[in-house]
C-alpha cells in the first residue's frame, strides 16, 4: 500500500507565547494519558468489589498497558508519514471514546475491553506530544519546555490517586473515566486552533506486516506475563502465550531489517544514545508502574483507609510495615517523584537530539514503547512476587495474629519482598546511565546532528 507522507517541518518563527499555547494543548493530551495510569489505581479495589471479580483486578491495568504499548511504535511511524497534528487528534478521540465506554461498563470484562480502547489512544498521546515538541523547538531550547511535561507526569503521579479516591468516595468510580471527557475536548480545541505544521510530502509504504507482527507479538507476550503473574507461577498457557509472542517479536526484528519502510528502523540501534535510552526506559518503567499499581491495594486492604486517603499516601517501600507513619511514606513518594520527573524527560530529549529528524516520531515512540513495556512486565512480576509471598506466609501470620491482622501482615510482607526485588533493578538503571553518551544539543530544530550519530 503506497501513501503520501506528510512529514511535519520544524515550524519556523514560533514565539514564546505561541509555543506555550501549543504546549497547553499538548500538555492536556499528555495529562489524559499520564493521569489515567494513576487515577484508576485507587478506584480498582472498589470496582473489583462492585463487580465481584477481585481476581481480575490487575487486568484492568494490564489491558491499558498492553494496548498502549503495542500501539506506541505504530503512532510514531504513522505520524512521520501522515503528519503529527491529525494523528494526535485521532489519538485524543480514540482515548475519549474508550473513557466514555469504560464509565458505562456493566461488568469487569466490558471494563477490561474498553480500557484496552483507552490504551490505544494513550499510546499516541504520550508519543506524539513529545514528538511535536521535537518538531517546533530546537534541542538547545527544548529542555526548559519539556520540563513542563515533566511537571505533568509528576503532578499526575501525585494528584491522580487523590482525584481517583475523591471521585470514588464522593460520586462514583465511573467518574474516574468521565472526568477525561472535558479535558480531552479542550485539548482538541487548543491543538486544532494553535498547532500549525507545514507538511512535506513524499511517497512511502505502510509496513502492514510489521505492524501485525509487533502488535501480535507484544500483546501475546504481555498476556503470557500477566497470566503467570496472576497465578504466581508458570503455567502451560502462560508459557505458550509468551513463547509465541517472543517468536512474533523475533519475526518482527527480521522483517524490519528487510522492510523498505520499517516501523522501527534497526539502524537506529547503532546509535549508543538511542540504545541506552531505550534500555533505561524499559528498566525504570518496570519499577515505576509496579510501585503505582499495588500501593492503593495495600492502603485500602491493610491500613483500612478510604480511597481518598489511599491516594494521599502512595509512596515506595522496601521498609513499610502495617504501622509505617504516613509522613514517612510521603517522604518516600517525594523522592520517587523528583527522580522520575528529572529522569524521564532527559531520555526523550537525548534521543530527539541524537537521531535524524526524519525519525523524530519513530525515535520518540521507541522510548515510550520500551518504558511502557517495562511497566507492563514489572507490574506482572511484582504482582507475582506479592501473591506468592502472601500465599506462602499467609497461614503463618493468620495463626500468629488472627485472621484480620494476619492477612494484613502477610500482604505487607509480600509488598516488602516485591519492592526488594525492584531495588536491584533501580540500581541497574543508575549504573546504565553512565553509558549514555553526551551529545551537543542542536540549536536549530529539524537539523540532523551528524556528529552524534553512528548510523551513517
Amino acid at each position: 500500500m503506497t501513501v503520501t507522507q506528510a512529514r511535519p517541518e520544524a515550524a519556523p518563527g514560533y514565539s514564546h507565547r505561541q509555543i506555550l499555547l501549543i504546549m497547553s494543548g499538548l500538555m492536556l493530551g499528555l495529562l489524559l494519558a499520564s493521569l489515567d495510569q494513576t487515577i484508576v489505581s485507587t478506584a480498582l479495589t472498589t470496582i473489583s468489589r462492585d463487580f465481584h471479580r477481585l481476581d481480575l483486578y490487575s487486568w484492568v491495568v494490564t489491558a491499558y498497558l498492553l494496548t498502549s504499548t503495542a500501539s506506541t511504535p505504530l503512532y510514531g511511524k504513522i505520524s512521520d508519514q501522515f503528519g503529527r497534528k491529525r494523528i494526535f487528534q485521532v489519538a485524543i478521540v480514540i482515548f475519549l471514546i474508550g473513557s466514555a465506554l469504560s464509565g458505562l461498563s456493566q461488568n469487569m470484562y466490558e471494563l477490561i475491553i474498553f480500557r484496552g480502547v483507552q490504551g490505544v489512544g494513550a499510546g499516541g498521546l504520550m508519543t506524539l506530544a513529545m514528538a511535536i515538541i521535537g518538531d517546533v523547538i530546537a534541542p538547545r531550547d527544548r529542555g526548559r519546555y519539556q520540563g513542563y511535561f515533566g511537571a505533568v507526569f509528576g503532578v499526575s503521579s501525585v494528584i491522580g490517586p487523590l482525584i481517583g479516591g475523591f471521585l470514588v468516595d464522593q460520586a462514583s468510580w465511573r467518574w474516574v473515566f468521565y472526568v477525561n471527557l472535558p479535558i480531552g475536548a479542550v485539548a482538541l480545541l487548543v491543538v486544532n486552533r494553535f498547532l500549525h505544521l507545514d507538511p512535506v510530502t513524499r511517497s512511502s509504504k505502510v509496513d502492514i506486516l510489521g505492524a501485525l507482527l509487533i502488535v501480535g507479538g507484544v500483546s501475546l507476550f504481555l498476556v503470557g506475563v500477566q497470566d503467570a503473574g496472576s497465578k504466581a507461577k508458570l503455567t502451560t498457557s502462560s508459557m505458550a502465550f509468551g513463547i509465541v509472542g517472543i517468536l512474533l517479536i523475533a519475526a518482527f526484528g527480521w522483517w524490519e531489517s528487510k522492510a523498505p519502510e520499517p516501523i522501527i528502523p534497526l539502524q537506529l540501534f547503532k546509535d549508543r544514545v538511542f540504545t541506552v535510552a531505550n534500555v533505561l526506559g524499559f528498566v525504570t518503567g518496570s519499577v515505576m508502574f509496579g510501585s503505582l499499581i499495588f500501593l492503593p491495594l495495600y492502603f485500602q486492604t491493610v491500613r483500612g483507609v478510604s480511597p481518598t486517603m489511599s491516594g494521599m499516601r502512595i509512596g515506595i517501600m522496601t521498609t513499610i510495615t502495617t504501622s509505617t507513619d504516613a509522613w514517612a511514606l510521603a517522604g518516600m513518594l517525594l523522592m520517587v517523584g523528583m527522580g522520575l520527573g528529572l529522569f524521564m524527560q532527559v531520555l526523550i530529549l537525548a534521543v530527539q537530539n541524537s537521531i535524524p529528524f526524519e525519525f523524530m516520531g519513530t525515535g520518540t515512540a521507541s522510548v515510550t514503547f520500551f518504558r511502557t513495556l517495562g511497566g507492563a512486565i514489572g507490574a506482572a512480576v511484582l504482582g507475582a512476587v506479592l501473591i506468592l509471598q502472601e500465599k506462602t506466609n499467609g497461614p503463618h501470620y493468620v495463626k500468629l495474629y488472627g485472621l484480620v491482622k494476619g492477612t494484613g501482615e502477610s500482604f505487607t510482607h509480600g509488598m516488602d519482598q516485591a519492592f526488594m526485588y525492584a531495588l536491584p533493578v533501580a540500581v541497574l538503571a543508575f549504573l546504565l546511565s553512565f553509558l549514555m553518551r553526551e551529545v551537543k544539543l542542536r540549536s536549530v530544530p529539524g537539523v540532523d546532528n551528524s556528529d552524534g550519530m553512528g548510523i551513517g
